[in-house]
């Protein structure tokens, strides 16, 4: 019950800080804001004094900066975002098409990764000092180092370019999964390879593990009581860093691949001046980091019921 009010006034805490800190940025980027919202909304070519007045009249550009912070953050408790300033559509039901289209993507990554990293984690750990566990340090280490726009443009590059396999960028079909979900899944398989190599080299070196070998059981029958239970705990901990790396990854190779998802919309938004799809889509972001690490903790406490305690 504690637990689920500390998450609740994180909740809170969070959405008001988004709330003030998009309005504060959006009020000071430089340039002519009206002019830039009017140029995304009507085209470079059509813009003129009367479309930046009607602009300046409805987001109150000229008024003071206090009334309007309040009226943001009244129509953000009603979760009235209001309709975007370039598209003129709803802002709810874009950030609903997009955060969809994220989703999916997010949910390929991480079962790729899922498949990749902890399994050959587990190989390395049963064996520290292998030539597994060299080449998979040395693998996760440059893949942990690499920024993933430019593991993305390597990819594009090899795969798309070169040999001609996957679309380079899009939507619409399984092929344009692959390059995006496999771009943010190497970075997390990395982090979950080390974390269950190093999870299981202390298991096997345990004297428990060590007893129960002893007794007769075959490697896979030790591994399956005695050793998967007790790396999936950190592995589930490893879970919120993850999250917290496809929050910001989505950003980026949504970017680099043109997947229509919500990191993709929030970078058009804030070259737009879109201030509400920015702070609708930032306030979504956020939220959803929220409830991703609330299901991690629940998740954790399940397997490790000795956490809850503390």
């Amino acid at each position: 019950m504690a637990a689920t009010g500390y998450r609740l006034l994180q909740a809170l805490l969070l959405a008001l800080f988004i709330g003030v800190t998009t309005f504060a940025m959006m009020r000071s980027l430089p340039g002519d804001m009206a002019w830039r919202i009017a140029a995304h909304r009507y085209g470079y070519d059509l813009v003129d004094a009367d479309a930046v007045r009607l602009v300046q009249e409805e987001l109150a550009l000229g008024g003071p900066l206090l009334p309007a912070l309040v009226q943001w953050l009244t129509d953000m408790v009603r979760l009235d975002f209001g309709t975007s300033l370039v598209s003129g559509e709803s802002v709810i039901g874009e950030i609903t098409h997009q955060l969809g289209a994220s989703l999916q993507l997010a949910a390929v990554a991480l079962a790729l990764s899922l498949l990749l990293g902890p399994p050959l984690g587990i190989l390395a750990g049963l064996k520290p000092g292998g030539w597994l566990d060299r080449g998979l340090l040395v693998l996760a280490s440059g893949l942990r180092a690499m920024p993933q726009f430019l593991l993305g443009l390597l990819l594009i590059l090899l795969v798309s370019v070169r040999l001609g396999w996957l679309p380079a960028a899009g939507h619409g079909s399984a092929g344009h999964f692959v390059l995006p979900a496999l771009t943010l899944a190497l970075g997390l398989a990395a982090l979950s390879a080390r974390i269950a190599r190093d999870a299981m080299a202390a298991v096997a070196a345990s004297p428990f593990y060590g007893f129960a070998r002893q007794k007769g059981l075959s490697d896979a029958q030790v591994l399956w009581r005695h050793g998967l239970r007790n790396v999936s705990v950190p592995l589930v901990t490893c879970l919120g860093l993850q999250f917290v790396t496809l929050v910001e990854g989505v950003v980026v190779v949504e970017s680099v691949f043109g997947w229509p998802g919500i990191g993709h919309g929030l970078v058009h938004a804030i070259f737009g001046r879109d201030v509400p799809m920015v702070q609708g889509t930032a306030l979504v972001m956020g939220l959803t980091f929220v409830l991703l690490n609330a299901l991690n903790d629940a998740l954790q406490r399940r397997l490790d019921p000795r956490g809850t305690g503390r």
